[in-house]
């Protein structure tokens, strides 16, 4: 087992940003998922990133040029055999990540410890599908990760102080700022982020304000660099839907239950800028508001 060496699995948004941080963080990275292509094109991702960073004047161009060297890509299980840490990242879908866990175990060092990225599931639910529940955290990394400064850090119930102790290291390493959440659904920063972004929708939905005015209101009313909206299309419709019913399940509660408007857009695949249309429309230089 290499203590420098992590790995990091789905190629999506939140585990390229991943990959990017530790390989800048002089970690040597394993980057792995199933479709090459999407490998292919999130390690272009880094290279773009890395390069705006070079332009900023940020990092070096040998910077830039040693960290991508860090980076290697895979579509097994084989390139974890000798990581020390390795961050599950894909799809927030149980079912997916149950399997990705299954199939993660055998391969890895029995001391090597398994985070999760997922923004709203059960780390101790998680953690019982693997052989080593004590060796196993919840990570919750920001959304873009090289620009957001926090990470979430959530025990299960089985958790080992020293595993949260190295994680809590690790994540200053990456030069993120750690904060303990309890295993309850949505955490802390989604559990106060999304009802909020749920409540605009409803405030949109009862016609009390358009598109414009609500996301005006708040960036301006309250400085929030984004709107609600403006943030929800950014996020992606379908994930905040899929929190909002995390929330409205696990904690019983009606004041979760997700806008019927909400629900409407994602049956329409209007799911934000990832589809090109959500509550704006970025078909054209400028989005406009599709109410």
């Amino acid at each position: 087992m290499a203590a420098n060496k992590v790995g990091v699995i789905g190629a999506g948004q939140m585990g390229t940003g991943i990959v990017e941080v530790c390989a800048e963080a002089g970690f040597d990275v394993y980057f792995m998922d199933i479709d090459e292509a999407k490998l292919s094109h999130a390690i272009g991702l880094v290279e773009d990133s890395l390069g705006k960073k070079v332009e900023r004047g940020k990092l070096s161009a040998d910077q830039a040029k040693a960290t991508l060297a860090r980076i290697t890509t895979g579509v097994d299980y084989d390139g974890f055999r000798d990581c020390h840490i390795v961050i599950e990242a894909a799809v927030e879908d149980e079912a997916v990540k149950k399997a990705v866990l299954k199939a993660l175990c055998p391969v890895l060092p029995k001391d090597a410890i398994i985070t999760t990225n997922t923004s709203t599931l059960s780390i101790t639910r998680l953690a019982a599908m693997t052989d080593r529940p004590g060796r196993f955290l919840g990570t919750h990394f920001m959304n873009p990760v090289p620009k957001m400064e926090l990470v979430e850090l959530i025990r299960g119930i089985a958790t080992d102080e020293a595993t949260y102790r190295e994680l809590h290291d690790f994540a200053i390493k990456l030069g993120k700022v750690p904060t303990s959440a309890e295993d309850f659904p949505a955490f802390v920063v989604n559990r106060i982020l999304m009802p909020m972004i749920n409540e605009a929708i409803y405030t949109l939905y009862e016609g009390v304000g358009s598109v414009e005015s609500i996301d005006n209101a708040m960036r301006l009313g309250t400085h929030h660099p984004m709107g609600p909206l403006e943030l929800a299309d950014f996020i992606g419709l379908d994930t905040c839907l899929g929190v909002m019913h995390t929330l409205h399940d696990g904690l019983s509660d009606s004041k979760y239950r997700p806008c019927p408007l909400l629900v409407k857009y994602v049956e329409a695949g209007w799911l934000g800028r990832k589809t090109g249309r959500g509550f704006y429309d970025y078909s054209t230089d400028k989005p406009i508001p599709t109410r």
